[in-house]
């Protein structure tokens, strides 16, 4: 596949229907409705927060706002299905109706199904299908893009899975058999991917897939790049032993941001937007000369 500067893929792959398309790199900003996400757990746990926390994110400069209530910080346990929904529905359905392009972040099939229902444009699926044997059926039938992340188990568990044989050949594989599995379930709209930084990955892992990003554009997908404030940015800035709580990681999560949207990631899911929002357009800038 033939790339110009920066990276990024060529051709329809480069985007996701139903989108924003600007010519750069989009920026998603994180909406956690939870109780104990790592980051901003509790914060917007009341749906008019939510709703007012989503509008001040797009206003900061999000292309989509990414709409979460089930944590999925290392250790964390599953809410139920009802509690999910009646977190996650009526802040779609209040960002929505503002306008907002809306994505969900749900492993199951009933809550992306509502979500889609309440105007949300995308199902983020950090489960890759997995987590659920109904989700590609469903998206299918709702005909909706969506985001396949690589996978290995769910919170509780998924850091005792990071053996690998080579971390950055192993993910791709695994990417490429469920985008695979995706067209089988008959999915035809947009499908983008996730190395699934932080999930079943050591910090060097991490590194690792970060240092070799430019190779999942041979998957030919627009791919979804999501360092947000997590550990292996800690650990590096540690201080004194002492790894950087997630609210002093944001420069790096930014410095994060401006490489991948150099190397043509289609997308970067975030939770502080206004310096991200900046960086895609000097990566655009520096790249492509798309003042976008």
């Amino acid at each position: 596949m033939s790339r110009p500067v920066g990276g990024a893929p060529s051709g329809p792959s480069r985007y996701v229907e139903g989108l924003p398309q600007p010519g750069r790199t989009l920026v998603m900003g994180v909406v956690n409705v939870t109780p104990d996400s790592f980051s901003d757990g509790g914060k917007y746990v009341d749906p008019a927060a939510a709703v007012a926390h989503g509008l001040q994110l797009a206003a900061e400069g999000a292309d989509v706002v990414d709409v979460g209530g089930e944590s999925t910080r290392p250790g964390a346990t599953r809410p139920s299905v009802d509690e999910e929904l009646a977190r996650v529905v009526p802040v779609v359905e209040g960002l929505a109706a503002a306008g907002i392009p809306v994505s969900v972040d749900t492993m199951r099939a009933q809550v992306a199904e509502a979500a889609v229902a309440a105007g949300a444009a995308l199902v983020n699926d950090v489960s890759g299908g997995l987590a659920d044997d109904a989700m590609l059926s469903t998206l299918a039938r709702l005909d909706v893009p969506c985001v396949l992340m690589h996978w290995r188990g769910h919170s509780i568990e998924m850091q005792q899975h990071t053996d690998y044989g080579n971390v950055v050949d192993d993910v791709l594989e695994a990417l490429r058999e469920r985008v695979h599995q995706a067209a089988r379930a008959g999915i035809t709209h947009s499908i983008a991917i996730d190395p699934g930084i932080g999930f079943a990955k050591t910090t060097e892992q991490n590194w690792a897939l970060l240092r070799e990003l430019e190779r999942f554009h041979d998957l030919g997908h627009p791919l979804l790049v999501a360092t947000s404030r997590k550990r292996f940015l800690g650990v590096l800035l540690e201080e004194g032993g002492v790894d950087r709580p997630p609210a002093g990681r944001d420069d790096a999560t930014t410095a994060t941001t401006t490489l991948a949207a150099a190397r043509g990631a289609w997308c970067v899911r975030v939770h502080a937007v206004r310096a991200s929002a900046d960086a895609v357009r000097v990566a655009a800038r520096w790249t492509t000369g798309d003042p976008s």
